[in-house]
């Protein structure tokens, strides 16, 4: 068979054990994280309708990212999901009746047809935290506080919650700078600066907007200091606009709820999604350059969409980002190369080898034995290859007295042990 028929998608990966092992991980962290938040878990399908996706990202991400086909059988257009955002205001808008706040997170696959590079993949994971029914800065807080929480969980270095607010780009470019036309795509290629840079983004710019108005832009887009800060400039600068005032005192609420951490005001963050309307915000590192660890925003008028409209905001740990990083930076110690804690190794008494295996596993153990018939030297050497925390030796002399002899692979000590004591003896050094 030829290379190219073995050959994966484009964009899709395989995990060796090490890295999947990594990964799932990974997953249980964030889990506990969004439960420690009292985030509720929530799953959805990966096909959707299109007609569920359509109109809710913007016309490049609809007409080239987003994997859609028909349905030879139905007829009916269907599509991979892109998010798990759109999902959860689908679902919603099905359960009325669904207490509010309802907090939810979702940790799934997601699909988009654009050329991957580090960091992006055609197949990969998002873990989603979302809060629907309050409009108040408190909830945004939160989310912001799970996503500190986050970052901590890591231990991910030299990190700065970029925030924003779209009430506050209304207000600046919409109404203060008289930018009446093309707006959406003006935010588009501002939110393209961190990547193409400005020479660039204004290059694009001059195709829709005389040159004193792409002046005053970069003027706005380069005002610094703490979010405090530039909040108070942006306010003495366009404060009479209703959009930036109102903005400005929802931003200030939420930041003196949100713990204390490198918060900053980016007016050049847009966001590429269309659907959110009010605080925005990203997490970034200053290495390796990977781009965002996190996004997401205040999306209020989405679930409106679908039927009845509730307010919402939440976040995407971009997972798959976080592993990258993590390995990179050599965030995750003692990489395993199985699950596997014990290796049972027989010499001639493969039944009492089965006894003590099971033993350990029903402690909830888990251990491999041999069940390829190989010598005991190969089953040595397949233990050590796979750096097993523990050996356990049986032979003819374990089995006549019931004891094992058993190896710890952290500290080299060797010793025999009844049956009984090995497995709490295991149990104990595990929990160290």
């Amino acid at each position: 068979m030829s290379k190219d028929i073995m050959a994966i998608p484009k964009g899709m990966r395989d995990f060796p054990p090490e890295i999947a092992i990594i990964r799932k991980q990974v997953f249980s962290k964030l889990e506990k994280v969004f439960m420690r938040f009292g985030f509720d878990p929530l799953e959805t399908p990966i096909l959707e309708l299109w007609d569920t996706l359509k109109g809710k990202y913007g016309p490049e991400a609809e007409n080239k990212m987003i994997y859609k086909f028909k349905d030879e059988w139905s007829g009916k257009e269907l599509a991979l999901r892109y998010d798990l955002t759109v999902p959860l205001a689908r679902f919603v808008s099905e359960n009325p009746t669904t207490p509010l706040p309802f907090k939810r997170y979702a940790i799934g696959k997601v699909y988009r047809h654009e050329q991957p590079q580090r960091g992006r993949y055609r197949e990969f994971y998002q873990c989603d935290a979302d809060i629907i029914g309050s409009e108040r800065p408190e909830a945004d807080a939160e989310i912001l506080n799970l996503i500190g929480s986050v970052m901590r969980e890591f231990n991910l270095p030299g990190y700065t919650v970029k925030i924003n607010d779209r009430r506050l780009l209304k207000g600046i470019f919409e109404k203060g700078l008289g930018i009446t036309t093309n707006i959406l795509e003006v935010y588009r290629q501002i939110d393209k600066l961190d990547k193409i840079g400005w020479v660039k983004v204004s290059e694009s710019l001059k195709q829709i907007l005389p040159i004193n108005i792409i002046k005053k832009i970069k003027d706005v887009i380069d005002i610094r200091g703490s979010a405090s800060e530039t909040l108070n400039e942006i306010e003495n600068m366009f404060g009479k606009i209703p959009e930036v005032t109102k903005a400005s005192e929802h931003l200030q609420q939420m930041l003196s709820l949100a713990k204390k951490t490198s918060f900053k005001l980016d007016l050049s963050m847009v966001r590429g999604l269309d659907y959110y309307t009010g605080p925005i915000f990203e997490t970034i590192v200053k290495e390796p350059k990977i781009g965002s660890i996190t996004g997401g925003g205040r999306y209020d008028q989405l679930l409106g969409v679908y039927g009845k409209s509730f307010p919402a905001t939440g976040t995407t740990i971009g997972v798959e980002r976080l592993i990258d990083v993590g390995i990179e930076l050599g965030l995750f110690k003692g990489i395993k190369k199985t699950v596997a804690d014990v290796y049972v190794v027989n010499l001639q008494v493969q039944e009492y080898a089965w006894r003590v295996a099971n033993v350990l596993r029903n402690e909830d153990i888990n251990t491999r034995v041999d069940i390829m018939g190989r010598t005991y030297k190969k089953q040595l050497e397949k233990a050590n290859k796979l750096e097993t925390r523990f050996i356990v030796l049986v032979g003819i002399k374990e089995k006549s007295k019931g004891t094992v002899t058993l190896i710890d692979k952290k500290t080299g000590k060797k010793t025999i042990e009844k049956i009984l004591d090995a497995k709490k003896k295991i149990k104990t050094l595990l929990t160290i």
